[in-house]
């Protein structure tokens, strides 16, 4: 690679950005996914327990646990880091200066924070990576404050790490889509249905949809070559290779973001492909030709690479010629397409290049370090030359260290290369994972949808006979209304709301606590579902029932004339997805309590807390007796032996453990 200092400031300026959209999302829709009366409220992951503030953070390492000490509750603190994650990243897009390691470290922490107690709407795997991105900016940003050197000779081999992720990325989700033996994947036909079957498609995925079936075959053999044969050529010493496969890279990314809204992560995987970048392409971009003399020898090398570049795309050529066994049909003017080889034959290849695929990086790698090792021993000045190897010395330490413990989620996809890695390895990745520094990938594994893309339809009454359906902002319903452009923002209730539909509704709990609030009328959550309540059926009075069916929709067809119809979708009715419930149902009480998210009030807790702690202390009558704390806990005291110690401690991790109970296990340093 050569000088990459402008790809360094692209890399960092845009994180910026994704960071402020990441943290602007989830801000608007904390008190409605995760409040005090949200569908999970997020107090719930952080129960007291008598740990101190050390044990606590490690156990789950996130500032809420701050948040009583602030004189805050779990809600306010959550909506206060986001909201200071939002205007930090936004200075940090606006002023270069606070481009700073530093402040990264404050943004990754601080996204790292509301990961912990994110519960279901946040664990996406693009989550994962801003997370693991955010922790490679921290070691590829500068030191800007108060002081800092222009010369920082280690910065190739941190920016390396970004490259390395973007090949994990790309690399392990063309393989997951093979070995998972998905039909659609395998007989070449799901973009067939991707378009239609995507979680909130684009109105130009209607137009996706429509193009032949031939066509939408050839684009899942170039998804393949993409994904799986492209990566590859991120650690080619030939530059023209680097620059064609950052090209590649992002014109698939921009296909996706045209036909599909997936919030931030494509923008956050162009943002990667900077990586395979260096500053003599930039000033192209820019304009700024830079007058370069050759010696006979360099001219002699570049017609070499020229050639191996050329040879490189013709094997490329040939295997997808072979392998998917494209041939041109002139008469209909089309391409045919299957694939040529089986899943065992797959394997094989998995297993053959899995191995030399991490060989390539710590090749690829070495270089890097070696180079940047030179470059510190060329260095005027003995304090100047010891400075900079100390920092190259960290580093490349750092950069290895990472690459290392990467090498466990990398290998998930091939079982032999997984079990042969070193245990030390796997030891260093089982003490970073709740920090989640490094993730596996693997997007679009299967193609669901394939009879038809099944929707979860909420419909209210107030009388049991007449229904209303409840329309979502974003996620398909009304079967009239254009699909929506909602990037860079991610509505994630409508998007848990497709993986509901998927299965029943067993396993999605949180569905039951949504009934829940909207039977109560709860605003936070309504707003999470329009946040104009005129849209909303039944802003004036809560509906009195609820129910919920499956449905399975389609995009709709272009009319014979040519013309384009009236709806974008058109749909069937499944089965009911949810019995109609009401407040106080038996059947809503029993899923909420099942699954922990039954909510009391405060005289009911402390009824059950005082009763039993009489059970724990074998004291009759302490309900009618004795309900004061000070008298509690002259009891515990009197009978305080290691017995009561278990119990009290067994009953601290019972679900519905109250913070009475706490406070008197804190006091008395039972625990």
């Amino acid at each position: 690679m050569g000088e990459t200092r402008l790809p360094r400031h692209m890399f960092l300026w845009c994180l910026s950005a994704i960071y402020m959209f990441a943290f602007a999302s989830l801000y608007v829709q904390i008190p409605g996914l995760y409040g005090n009366e949200g569908v999970l409220p997020a107090r719930w992951q952080l129960r007291v327990s008598g740990k101190s503030v050390v044990e606590q953070l490690k156990d789950s390492p996130t500032l809420l646990w701050f948040g009583p000490r602030l004189g805050l509750d779990t809600q306010q603190c959550m909506e206060l880091l986001s909201l200071t994650g939002a205007l930090l990243s936004l200075m940090t897009l606006a002023l270069p200066v606070l481009r700073d390691c530093r402040v990264f470290l404050v943004l990754w922490i601080l996204y790292l924070s509301l990961y912990q107690v994110g519960q279901v709407f946040l664990y996406f795997q693009w989550d994962n990576l801003l997370l693991e991105t955010g922790f490679l900016a921290i070691l590829i940003a500068p030191m800007k404050m108060p002081w800092s050197t222009k010369e920082r000779l280690h910065d190739n081999v941190t920016f390396w790490l970004a490259r390395w992720l973007l090949f994990r990325l790309m690399f392990a989700s063309g393989v997951v889509k093979l070995t998972s033996r998905c039909p659609t994947w395998w007989g070449l036909t799901a973009l067939t249905y991707h378009y239609e079957t995507q979680c909130i498609p684009t109105p130009l995925a209607w137009f996706a949809h429509q193009l032949p079936a031939w066509f939408q075959k050839l684009s899942v053999v170039g998804t393949f070559v993409i994904e799986i044969a492209v990566p590859f050529m991120f650690f080619s010493p030939i530059r023209r290779h680097r620059l064609a496969a950052f090209y590649v890279q992002v014109l698939i990314q921009v296909f996706i973001i045209l036909s599909g809204n997936y919030n931030f992560f494509n923008i956050l995987t162009i943002t990667l492909c900077m990586s395979l970048l260096d500053d003599q392409h930039v000033n192209f971009w820019l304009r700024r030709y830079m007058p370069k003399t050759e010696t006979s020898l360099q001219t002699l090398c570049s017609w070499l690479a020229v050639v191996l570049e050329i040879g490189t795309y013709a094997v490329l050529g040939y295997w997808s010629v072979r392998y998917f066994d494209l041939q041109v049909d002139w008469e209909n003017k089309s391409v045919s397409s299957r694939t040529a080889f089986t899943y065992f034959e797959f394997n094989g290849f998995l297993k053959t290049v899995t191995v030399p695929s991490i060989w390539i990086g710590v090749l690829s790698l070495t270089w890097e370090v070696i180079s940047a090792m030179f470059k510190c021993a060329c260095v005027r000045g003995v304090l100047w030359r010891l400075w900079n190897t100390i920092q190259w010395a960290v580093m490349a330490a750092a950069t290895v260290s990472m690459f290392a413990i990467s090498l466990v989620p990398y290998t998930y996809i091939e079982y032999d290369a997984h079990s042969n890695l070193w245990p030390g390895i796997r030891t260093a990745f089982e003490v970073t994972d709740r920090y989640q520094l490094v993730s596996s990938y693997g997007l679009f594994r299967r193609m669901t949808g394939v009879g038809g893309r099944p929707e979860v339809v909420i419909e209210g009454s107030m009388d049991r006979n007449t229904w209303t359906e409840i329309e979502f902002m974003y996620k398909p319903g009304n079967v009239s209304a254009a699909p929506p452009v909602v990037a860079p923002h991610q509505p994630r209730l409508d998007w848990q709301m497709w993986f509901a539909a998927l299965g029943p509704h067993t396993q999605s709990p949180w569905f039951s606590s949504l009934l829940h609030r909207l039977l109560q009328g709860k605003r936070d959550v309504i707003r999470l579902i329009q946040t104009d309540e005129s849209q909303y059926p039944f802003s004036k009075q809560p509906p009195a029932y609820l129910r919920a069916h499956r449905y399975k929709y389609w995009f709709t067809k272009p009319k014979e004339d040519g013309s384009y119809p009236q709806r974008w979708w058109r749909r069937v009715y499944v089965e009911e997805f949810y019995p109609m419930v009401h407040l106080g149902d038996s059947y809503l009480e029993q899923m909420l309590d099942q699954h922990g998210l039954k909510v009391r009030n405060k005289s009911a807790v402390e009824s059950e807390s005082v009763i039993k702690l009489g059970h724990i202390l074998n004291v009759d009558n302490l309900r009618g007796e004795q309900t004061d704390l000070k008298s509690i806990y002259d009891i515990m005291r009197r009978k305080h032996n290691e017995t009561v110690k278990i119990s009290l401690k067994y009953c601290l991790h019972k679900k519905h453990a109250t913070l009475m109970l706490c406070n008197i296990f804190n006091k008395l340093a039972l625990v």
